[in-house]
């Protein structure tokens, strides 16, 4: 779909305008103000920032895919039509969430709910139905949905996801060896990303990512590549991927660019809504690589901060996606164009991963920890368990 922004007219815009109406962001408009339903004006502007923002969306005020594909999955309400697994097109909207919400609560799992139908949504509502007489058709229809609003709340002390999130971890072990992550390098093949230079932001982010993978395989751990050298999957095809693949943890590769050349430093993402909905495990994970790669490359701390983009949202394991500093920024170009500062880089991720199995345990202060460190410990702890098997 075309961008739309300030100053623009249409049925697209029209569209916009009754869907933030419908949110309670924008007023209808008044006799005789001169405006007209099908203009992109300031009030819109505004309007679709808000909106932005209460997504965990970039806010730029911009009707964009990402903007339009949530004003549209926003207007849906539990109860507003059928729900079932459709696999060509998956369904999508606040009416999933709802019914995921609602699934979780009555101890069925749905995994993090993310208000997208998948066949982990899907096993859940069957079992629902299955528990309490329904046909077990796997479909939301009006029958499934009179039981759902019917039954009282079964799971209580904190979101079901969020504690089986919290879990997973904690019985994974502190051992980095077996673990499998997913190492996705931005853009890749024609889409470059952030070009500066004729530096690339995807030539950069590929060659951490080996960086990276690299350090990973000799602690034992499996790391995948969610594309080739000159591939470019969608970011919901990596998704896909990471889910089949099983994996333990998604890490997202990027650089950034801003129109001001003074814009620098670094930022962590995780998945998380306006509704306190998140990935407790993602946040955590976010915060330990974070604080890592601020201490031990000095660049300005840029925040940890909620989102909502589709890498973070469709993937069913914890997913941080960073942003090492901006290419637009002579500073930060500098250094990512360092190799030793790239390894520099690619030893705190690798660190911060070890310290979140860790669990606050055997630990050491932030930036202190090394690659070398991390392969001791799991040497000792290979030993040690071929010790005790013996």
């Amino acid at each position: 779909m075309q961008l739309l922004r300030t100053g623009d007219n249409g049925p697209a815009v029209a569209e916009v305008r009754s869907a933030l109406r419908e949110f309670g962001l924008l007023p209808e408009l008044a006799p005789g103000d001169g405006a007209t339903d099908d203009h992109y004006d300031g009030s819109v502007e505004q309007a679709v920032r808000a909106f932005q923002q209460g997504r965990g969306l970039i806010t730029d005020g911009i009707v964009g895919p990402a903007t339009y594909r949530a004003l549209r999955e926003a207007r849906w309400r539990l109860g507003d039509r059928m729900l079932a697994l459709m696999l060509s097109a998956p369904m999508a909207g606040d009416d999933v969430f709802a019914l995921q919400e609602r699934l979780l609560e009555l101890g069925f799992d749905t995994g993090r709910p993310a208000g997208v139908f998948d066949a982990q949504t899907e096993r859940a509502l069957r079992g629902f139905q299955r528990e309490f007489g329904l046909n077990q058709d796997g479909i939301c229809g009006p029958a499934t949905l009179r039981a759902l609003r019917q039954l009282g709340r079964k799971v209580t002390g904190g979101r079901p996801a969020l504690l089986r999130e919290q879990e997973r971890v904690r019985t994974a072990g502190p051992r980095l060896r077996g673990k499998r992550i997913i190492i996705d390098p931005g853009h890749g093949g024609p889409d470059r990303g952030v070009t500066v230079d004729r530096v690339a932001e995807s030539d950069l982010m590929w060659d951490l990512a080996r960086r990276l993978e690299g350090r990973m395989a000799a602690t034992g751990m499996e790391a995948l590549l969610s594309r080739g050298e000159h591939s470019c999957p969608p970011e919901a095809e990596r998704a896909a991927f990471a889910n089949a693949a099983g994996a333990d943890m998604l890490l997202s590769l990027h650089t950034d660019a801003n129109r001001g050349m003074h814009a620098q430093g670094l930022a962590t993402f995780h998945f998380g809504t306006a509704d306190g909905s998140t990935s407790t495990v993602g946040e955590a994970l976010a915060g330990l690589i974070h604080r890592e790669l601020v201490a031990r490359t000095r660049m300005l701390d840029c925040g940890i901060q909620p989102r909502t983009w589709e890498m973070l949202r469709l993937t069913r394991m914890p997913a941080v996606r960073i942003e090492v500093g901006y290419l637009t920024n002579l500073g930060d170009r500098r250094k990512l164009l360092d190799p030793v500062f790239r390894d520099i880089v690619a030893e705190g991720i690798l660190v911060a991963v070890k310290r979140l199995y860790l669990l606050g345990q055997d630990d050491q202060p932030t930036g202190t920890f090394t690659f070398q460190d991390v392969l001791a410990r799991e040497l000792a702890r290979a030993a040690g368990s071929s010790a005790t098997t013996q």
